[in-house]
Order: C-alpha cells, then sequence, then structure tokens
C-alpha cells in the first residue's frame, strides 16, 4: 500500500467524525445561514493566515535529504500566497466587519491548531506540516465542490461572496494530485509518523472548529 493509501486508512475514523457533523452534512446540502457563512469564513482567516508563514518556517527547516519535498514548499507557497484577503474580501461582501476579523482572536481549536504546527515544525520534525495538507484540502475540495453553489443560491449572494471557497475546488484537486504524489515518495518511518499523528490532531481540533460554528443563525459557541 502507497504510504498516501496508508494515511488515508489511518484517519479514516477522524475524517468520517468531521464529515458526520450536522454543521458539515447542512454545508454539502447547501443549508446554511448567512452567520454561519461567516463565522466559517472568519475561522479561515485565522489559519490561512498562517499557511504562508508554516509553509515558510518548514521549508526553512527541512533537511538535506529532503530537498526535493523543500522544492515543493516554495511552489505551494506561491500558490497560497495571499489568500487571506480573499476571505476577507469575501467577509465584505457578506456584510462582516473586515477590521473586526483581522483585530478578532482565532476560537480556541484553531488557535491550538496553529500553535500545534509551528511547534511540530520547531521542535519535532518540520514534516508534520503534510498532515494539516491532507486535512485542509481535503474538506476544502469536499466544500468547494459540492456546497459553494448551493450555499450561494440559498443565501443569495453574488460569486465574489464566494473567491476563496470556489477557488480551492480546482486548485485544491491539483494540489492534491501533487500531494499524494510528494507523500507517495516520503519513505522514511518517522516522516510518515509524523504527517499521520499531525493529521489526527489537525482532524480533531477542525472539528471542534465546526462545532463552535453557529448553525441556522444560533449564537456563535464556543466548543470548550
Amino acid at each position: 500500500m502507497s504510504f498516501f493509501d496508508t494515511l488515508q486508512e489511518a484517519t479514516q475514523h477522524e475524517r468520517t467524525e468531521l464529515f458526520n457533523l450536522p454543521i458539515i452534512r447542512d454545508a454539502l446540502e447547501g443549508r446554511v445561514s448567512l452567520v454561519s457563512y461567516r463565522a466559517f469564513l472568519t475561522q479561515a482567516y485565522y489559519h490561512v493566515r498562517h499557511t504562508v508563514p508554516l509553509m515558510m518556517a518548514c521549508g526553512a527547516r527541512l533537511p538535506l535529504r529532503l530537498e526535493w519535498l523543500r522544492k515543493a514548499v516554495c511552489e505551494y507557497i506561491e500558490d497560497e500566497y495571499g489568500h487571506e484577503q480573499w476571505i476577507l474580501n469575501d467577509i465584505e461582501v457578506c456584510g462582516g466587519d473586515r477590521g473586526a476579523v483581522t483585530d478578532g482572536q482565532p476560537s480556541l481549536p484553531i488557535e491550538l491548531m496553529v500553535s500545534f504546527l509551528y511547534d511540530q515544525i520547531a521542535r519535532d520534525n518540520p514534516v508534520a506540516l503534510f498532515g494539516m495538507v491532507n486535512v485542509l484540502e481535503g474538506t476544502s475540495i469536499a466544500l468547494a465542490t459540492h456546497a459553494a453553489d448551493s450555499i450561494r443560491e440559498r443565501l443569495a449572494l453574488p460569486e465574489s461572496a464566494f473567491s476563496y471557497l470556489s477557488s480551492h475546488g480546482s486548485l485544491d484537486i491539483e494540489h492534491m494530485q501533487t500531494y499524494r504524489r510528494l507523500m507517495n515518495k516520503l519513505e522514511d518511518p518517522a516522516d510518515q509518523a509524523a504527517v499521520i499523528h499531525a493529521s489526527k490532531v489537525v482532524y480533531r481540533l477542525y472539528t471542534d472548529m465546526f462545532r463552535g460554528l453557529p448553525r441556522d443563525g444560533e449564537n456563535l459557541h464556543a466548543p470548550f
């Protein structure tokens, strides 16, 4: 079995738990309130703004034996740069306060997720960052390809309110194909273990973030 397939098998439970959340099922069926969508975008901003810094930190700490992976990180940085601005634009089109978001604080699960990833890069194994890629790109593909259009129709919002989510359909499908190829070149057992561990942790925290989002106009609440 390839490592990519091993990774998917090892994280099947965590992935199933995420996609069985009521709010995820709502999203996949297009049944999302404006409050819910803005809350999702807000939390997305708080982790997406760290994507490039995390990748830069990862690339700087990769060992020489993984030079081929550093090249891929550089390409990924180029693709991902500035996406947090797309999210802020979407929030603004949805009637949200751009400044309040940039000056605000993430939910605890997102704060812990970002902190965990920086810690893994600095203290343990920088390859762990690819556990995050497995979770976030796989999830965004599902939301972009199955949810964006139906949510837009339900909320009667312009396409300009979905620049982040819609763009990640084809983009992340391409990224995921590259990701599969990269992970299948990852042969060291310690590197593989780091990716699996990080993927499980990120799935858990990302799931907790979604649990804290409001459904059908409920007030935003923290999961802890």
